[in-house]
């Protein structure tokens, strides 16, 4: 029997994990590691739990964002449709988002959130790389935290919750931002944040930057400017268009490549807009709207006193002002020439200030600070003096010549120390223009002429073509006196133009409706309006002679002079005592009518509230704002006509409700779908009828009278039908005119802030009617010449315009009277001796030869002083 084989048997080694002893220890603790991390994750997944649950409760409800309300720009036309203003505490403008172009949303998705429309409110990995790159951040100390936050984050933080960088905070906006994206459509949180969102320049929203930057509606933007936008969603200091163009459209760039990764463009139009340039604007710029300055704040404040500052800075009102923007700027100008032709003949004031010539002059000119109302002009340091005329250091360095007769002109300054006339180191005002440089070189240099900063001051101005002198400077300085100009229809009492004073720079003070003046002579046709109520005609002829009259209230005697004192012309007509402006007759014929009866018509057309009855009333003693003259004169040639004036047609809310409309007239028919061809309705006419309109005619017709042959000859070279009267108040203190056309009424008042003298000879038909006649060349240079409107009942008939008589073969000079049917002369119930009015010397037509006084220069300007 043999022996069996031996079986194998593999050799055991022992296992280390289960041989007790030497790992049995470490085995034990990773066990209870493990137990222990998951035991530690739920409690720390249930405190998350409960620590977001928390502040779930204390988060803001997303419920106030669907009675969403921002605060909107209130924005005001003109009555010629032009902006001209706009109020707001935040630029914005809402704009739905059916409304909103396609490239300017997909632009901001793809620079803000390329994930938004598949994401549920929060882009975790978005989250991940924000935490990182802020943990990176706290320990170098480069920078603050980073959140990835989305669109919707980002709307939850701008409109509920606070900037404020931390955990809570972040938890809060992950928190709302995913409760929005239940409430609400991606369509409605992109509407919320585009219209939400700070786009640097004072704009909030997309609709108010791309008007600010690039003055277009969002449709209007292409596709570089949509990029241009977006680029400022993140920081819009950081690549203002203005201080740093090279760093945004860097971003642009970017923006463009992200929008052809997303599909939203092709990289050719991509490649097409990066090669369009950077060019931007600004808004609300220019003379038209710097001379608006005047009628838009007097605008704020009535808008303010009826609605509110709240109102009207947040609550997106539509104005429609009465302003005329064509009118306004021909307003501005006309009054700055005249203030300064004024200015210019009693001589020059002396420099600013005094410099040393020297390799640092134009550094110094620089910090010289200018007197408020220099507009465009600009300062200069006058480098040498010659017989040929001066040399002018500009502040950039430039030089330009002053020619000789500005250097004569400044002669006139003789200071109490020093030598007279101009000199070198002195720091002046000048006038010159500018032109582009021939090399094409832009700069950012600031704005050189005043107001034109405004609220966007805190931005730079975008890039300017540099500047040159060119020809030669005029020597300037800002008047010292001042005056008003108001421009107004007669017969809707709507506010054409209203210039309150020579800058609002200099002077905010609005001398059309915060100054109460003497009127002076331009009150003199309410008082002839009254005699004419009384009985009196154009033709009724009174003495012109010295005069003294007894005031009871004062106990003292009252002598009224002409304004060439010690002259007097005899019987005169009531035309020509008011075209000749004679004070003596106009005190007499106050007398005789009783000045009860002066008051009572000129409250009546609202002149003035109150006017006691006192005797020098009757020559403009009495204290009233131009505005109110000015309706008065309304009256005259609107018919009779009480008029209220008005700064505002139509004022609108956010949605287009009507709060103000100054004309309440229905009109029955207006609302048609299809003209049937005929007569357009006619509206009722709900004015008050304050004068009679045969009076109302009798005094337009006098004062057609003053412009063709008085007082405001001036006027003529208009060569269109004009009236008006002229006004100086004693020792010269005032120049007045209000005149008119069949469609137009102006007033206007020049004189000192302090009440001292204009000068000798210094009088309305000197310094108004210059004005005036400026004005109403540009305002009726596209008109017509039109004839003032005769109403029914008036017969005109030719008498000699000396004597009032009936026209003879002989006559001299022949006019057109009106007269009320039974009036005429003839007819008139003063006829004979017997019939003489006993102050006035009214006794009818005369047959003794009167030569009035007259002036064959239209430079004269005879009797209008009180």
């Amino acid at each position: 029997m043999t022996d069996a084989p031996p079986t194998f048997q593999p050799s055991r080694k022992p296992d280390p994990y289960r041989e007790p002893g030497k790992y049995a220890g470490l085995w034990k603790w990773l066990r209870r590691l493990a137990v222990l991390g998951l035991v530690l994750g739920v409690i720390g997944i249930i405190v998350v739990w409960v620590y977001f649950a928390a502040l779930g409760r204390d988060v803001p409800s997303i419920a106030k964002l669907k009675q969403y309300e921002p605060p909107i720009t209130s924005r005001v036309h003109g009555g010629d449709g032009a902006l001209i203003a706009e109020f707001a505490s935040q630029h914005r403008v809402f704009v739905p988002y059916e409304s909103m172009p396609e490239h300017v949303i997909q632009a901001f998705v793809a620079a803000e959130d390329k994930n938004f429309f598949t994401h549920d409110g929060l882009d975790y990995a978005g989250i991940a790389r924000g935490g990182i790159n802020t943990a990176k951040n706290k320990i170098t100390g480069s920078g603050g935290m980073q959140g990835g936050s989305t669109i919707t984050q980002q709307v939850a933080k701008n409109m509920l919750l606070t900037r404020d960088q931390n955990i809570e905070r972040k938890a809060k906006e992950a928190i709302v931002a995913q409760r929005m994206e239940k409430e609400f459509t991606k369509e409605q949180i992109l509407e919320l944040y585009l219209n939400e969102i700070y786009l640097g320049g004072q704009s909030y929203g997309v609709a108010s930057a791309a008007l600010n930057y690039f003055n277009k509606s969002l449709p209007e933007l292409d596709l570089s400017e949509a990029a241009i936008l977006a680029s400022l969603a993140k920081a819009p200091s950081a690549v203002n268009p203005y201080t740093n163009p090279d760093r945004l459209l860097e971003r642009r760039n970017y923006v463009l490549g992200r929008m052809v990764e997303d599909g939203y463009i092709t990289r050719e139009e991509a490649a097409e807009a990066r090669e369009r340039p950077l060019t931007t604007t600004r808004r609300l710029r220019g003379p038209e709207y710097a001379a608006a300055t005047y009628f838009v704040q007097e605008l704020r404040r009535e808008l303010i006193k009826t609605y509110g500052e709240d109102t009207l800075e947040q609550g997106g009102l539509s104005i429609r002002s009465t302003i005329d923007t064509r009118l306004q700027l021909a307003a501005q100008q006309a009054l700055q020439n005249g203030l300064v032709a004024y200015d210019r003949r009693h001589g020059w004031r002396g420099p600013l200030a005094t410099l040393p010539v020297d390799e640092n002059a134009a550094a110094a000119l620089k910090e010289v600070e200018l007197p408020g109302g220099y507009g465009t002009w600009e300062a200069a340091l006058v480098t040498s003096v010659s017989a040929n005329g001066a040399e002018l250091l500009l502040t950039d360095g430039a030089s330009i010549k002053m020619p000789a007769e500005e250097v004569k002109w400044a002669a006139t300054y003789k200071p109490a120390e020093g030598k007279p006339g101009l000199q070198a180191g002195y720091v002046i005002l000048a006038e010159f223009r500018r032109e582009p440089s021939k090399d094409g070189a832009t700069t950012a240099a600031a704005e050189t002429t005043e107001g034109e900063g405004g609220e966007a001051a805190e931005e730079a101005a975008p890039l300017q073509p540099v500047m040159v002198p060119v020809g030669n400077a005029t020597l300037r300085q800002v008047p010292e006196v001042d005056g008003s100009l108001i421009a107004l229809d007669p017969h809707t009492g709507r506010i054409l133009a209203m210039q309150g004073g020579y800058s609002f720079f200099k002077s905010s003070f609005n001398r059309v409706t915060q100054a109460k003046r003497q009127p002076g002579s331009s009150f003199k046709p309410f008082v002839y309006a009254a005699a004419l109520e009384k009985g009196y005609t154009p033709a009724s002829r009174m003495l012109d002679a010295p005069f003294v009259s007894y005031d009871v209230s004062t106990q003292k005697y009252w002598t009224p002079k002409n304004y060439t004192a010690g002259q007097s012309s005899g019987m005169v007509t009531m035309r020509v005592a008011l075209e000749k402006s004679l004070n003596m007759v106009t005190a007499r014929v106050a007398q005789d009518i009783g000045m009860p009866a002066v008051s009572d018509l000129s409250e009546r057309l609202g002149v003035y509230q109150k006017l006691p009855p006192y005797a020098a009333m009757s020559l403009g003693a009495g204290d009233t704002t131009m505005l109110d003259l000015t309706r008065g004169y309304a009256a005259f040639v609107n018919g009779g006509r009480l008029v209220t004036p008005t700064l505002l047609d139509r004022v609108q809310d956010r949605y287009g409700r009507t709060l103000y409309k100054h004309d309440t007239r229905a009109c029955e028919g207006c609302n048609v779908d299809d003209w049937n061809g005929g007569e357009p309705p006619a509206l009722p006419d709900t004015r008050q009828q304050v004068l009679d309109p045969i009076v109302a005619y009798q005094v337009t017709h006098m004062l057609e009278g003053v412009v063709e042959r008085g007082t405001a000859r001036r006027a003529l070279r208009v060569g269109k039908p004009l009236a008006g009267k002229t006004g100086t108040t004693d020792d010269y203190r005032d120049a007045i005119f209000v005149g008119f056309s069949p469609d137009l009424v102006v007033g206007i008042r020049i004189g000192f802030d302090d009440n001292r003298s204009l000068g000798e000879g210094e009088a309305g038909g000197s310094v108004a009617v210059p004005i005036f006649t400026d004005f109403m060349e540009k305002a009726l240079e596209k008109e017509p010449p039109t004839p003032f409107r005769i109403p029914p009942g008036v017969r005109l008939v030719k008498i000699d315009a000396r004597t009032g008589a009936l026209a003879t073969p002989g006559t001299a000079v022949v006019i057109d009277e009106a007269f009320r049917p039974g009036t005429e002369p003839g007819l008139t119930a003063f006829n004979g001796a017997d019939d003489c009015l006993s102050i006035s010397g009214s006794c009818g037509p005369s047959r003794d030869p009167v030569s009035p006084h007259e002036d064959d220069t239209a430079d004269a300007d005879l009797g209008d002083v009180f």
